[in-house]
């Protein structure tokens, strides 16, 4: 069964969006560091929120860089796994970031697809834009998704 599938299925159940951002924490327990919460995903769209707690937040009480990456990562991994054509597979290569504006708030991850040509093999460039609680974006990835066909 695909990850989208299981995000079909159990977003129609009360409490839903919880018990699958648990069940992708526990198929990959490093992303449970932010605990993040999966808001949307779908081909070429991925949401994620997480919010700002002691647990992420650096000296400066910000989001730490390395928390908004391993945000970033999970948003882009999860809509290149609902994007990608049946029986594709894709592992990250590279990630490219930019950290734009101090994290002071919680913060929302958008990996937009939308425009990028899935179908093809080989390295795909995924953008995803992390922002703060006014809409401003505070972090920007660009990462390079290996992608290989069955």
């Amino acid at each position: 069964m695909n990850t989208k599938k299981i995000y079909d299925q159990l977003t129609q159940l009360p409490f839903g969006h919880y018990l699958f951002s648990k069940a992708v924490c526990f198929a990959a327990p490093y992303f449970s560091s932010i605990n993040p919460r999966v808001q949307k995903l779908e081909a070429g769209r991925c949401i994620i929120t997480m919010k700002k707690r002691r647990r992420v937040t650096n000296h400066l009480n910000t989001v730490h860089a390395i928390a908004m990456c391993n945000m970033a990562e999970l948003a882009g991994g999860m809509m290149t796994d609902a994007s990608i054509p049946k029986g594709a597979r894709w592992i990250p290569a590279g990630m490219e970031v930019k950290y734009k504006k101090k994290a002071k708030t919680d913060l929302t991850a958008v990996a937009d697809g939308s425009n990028i040509d899935w179908s093809k093999e080989g390295t795909i460039r995924v953008p995803v834009s992390i922002l703060d609680t006014q809409g401003n974006e505070v972090f920007s990835a660009d990462i390079d998704m290996n992608v290989k066909h069955a």
